[in-house]
């Protein structure tokens, strides 16, 4: 299975592209940022984005998108451009019929570390570690990126995903989803699915 994990942002969208491997393991294919410039107008600054992101899905081709689901902050302007953002990436997989999933901050820390409430640091170490990366993955955007595309492989086989309306792809997830479903689940999947549990309950 592969994954195009998004950590949305109008002035740096994280991008990054995971395959899943026998055993849980995750391979890199290709992590990067789109950028727009700050200068111009929010409907140009999200066409830019936008255009990167359909070349990347274009490129790619994923099975899915992980998106960094918005919540709100003090900064209401920054909210806004995420969210936006988001919602060109989700319209722009949609398009192609590429189901499109939404995890929490906590959820992505937890997949990834055990911790959902990790620093951003260690989630770039962890992150380094299970793709077997020589340096650590920069800008913090693009560790996320590829965070999210992790987290995704390794969600529970009952995490309810947002789909695109189409038929051309399977309704399930294949590959990883269903390895982790016969054996044993790892910590960090562990305290992946607890947290989940946490945010539903807070909900």
């Amino acid at each position: 299975m592969r994954v195009l994990g998004v950590d949305p942002g109008l002035t740096r969208c994280g991008l990054g592209v995971v395959d899943s491997r026998p055993g849980r393991r995750v391979a890199l294919v290709r992590v990067g940022v789109a950028r727009s410039p700050v200068d111009d107008d929010v409907a140009s600054r999200l066409a830019v984005i936008g255009a990167q992101v359909e070349t990347w899905l274009d490129e790619h081709a994923p099975d899915a998108v992980a998106v960094e689901r918005v919540f709100a902050q003090h900064n209401v302007r920054t909210v806004m451009g995420t969210a936006q953002v988001s919602g060109v990436v989700m319209a722009a997989a949609a398009r192609r019929g590429i189901p499109v999933a939404l995890h929490t901050p906590s959820e992505v820390k937890a997949s990834v570390t055990g911790n959902g409430r990790a620093p951003k640091a260690q989630v770039q170490q962890m992150v380094a570690r299970i793709l077997g990366l020589a340096e650590l993955p920069t800008p913090a955007d693009a560790a996320d990126a590829l965070a999210l595309g992790i987290c995704h492989l390794w969600r529970p086989t009952s995490l309810a995903v947002v789909r695109a309306p189409s038929t051309e792809r399977p309704a399930t997830a294949p590959a990883a989803s269903g390895a982790a479903g016969r054996t044993a689940a790892t910590p960090a999947q562990q305290a992946w699915a607890r947290a989940e549990a946490a945010a539903r309950r807070a909900r």
